[in-house]
């Protein structure tokens, strides 16, 4: 099939967008407000645009508790979603006040970052301090304004338990992060494959 994205003219039971731009990486952003309240949320359009300096971007519909806390205190870190704490992660995407610390309400541990002020997820096994650098606004489309913007950080502190490194590299499939989908639907990296670029070693 062919459809006109612009017009939405898909004919199918939900926007299949997102279902098509996937896997997607979930950015669990940490957060203090500019009086010290904890937040936590997490975002499915996250990813990382440079491997050195090392940047990382999560864009949010509207603006939202992480980013006013964000361009409030300079800096925000990112916790790996992974399966064991899926419904954590979960809890966490409820929309709630500002005075609600997202920690608290879903039963996780906030730890104070090394490098920056602000919390981190102590039971995640991977966790980016990162220094806030913009964040981006998009041109109308179409005559309609476009509500989601877009955070970037550089990351300048990084935290790996231990346990996910095997002959000196990371073994993702130790932390079995989650990826988002389409609709309701997530996805667990349970294994891997390789793949070497033509005319390398």
């Amino acid at each position: 099939m062919f459809y006109d994205a612009v017009a939405r003219a898909h004919g199918l039971k939900h926007d299949p967008f997102k279902a098509l731009v996937s896997p997607r990486p979930i950015g669990w952003i940490g957060s203090k407000s500019a009086s010290g309240k904890c937040n936590l949320a997490p975002y499915s359009f996250f990813n990382a645009f440079s491997s050195y300096p090392h940047i990382v971007g999560f864009s949010t519909e509207g603006y939202k508790d992480s980013i006013a806390n964000i361009e409030a205190t300079g800096v925000f870190s990112c916790s790996m979603a992974v399966w064991d704490l899926r419904e954590q992660m979960n809890i966490t995407s409820a929309a709630v006040g500002p005075e609600v610390d997202e920690f608290e309400l879903a039963g996780l541990t906030p730890v104070q970052c090394e490098l920056i002020d602000a919390p981190r997820v102590g039971e995640s096994p991977v966790a980016l301090e990162c220094r806030y650098q913009k964040t981006v606004s998009f041109d109308p489309v179409g005559g309609h304004a476009v509500t989601a913007k877009l955070v970037i950080g550089e990351v300048i502190g990084i935290h790996i338990d231990d346990r996910l490194i095997a002959d000196g590299m990371v073994d993702i499939t130790r932390a079995r992060p989650l990826a988002r989908l389409g609709y309701k639907d997530y996805s667990v990296v349970n294994e891997v494959f390789q793949m070497t670029r033509p005319g390398e070693a």
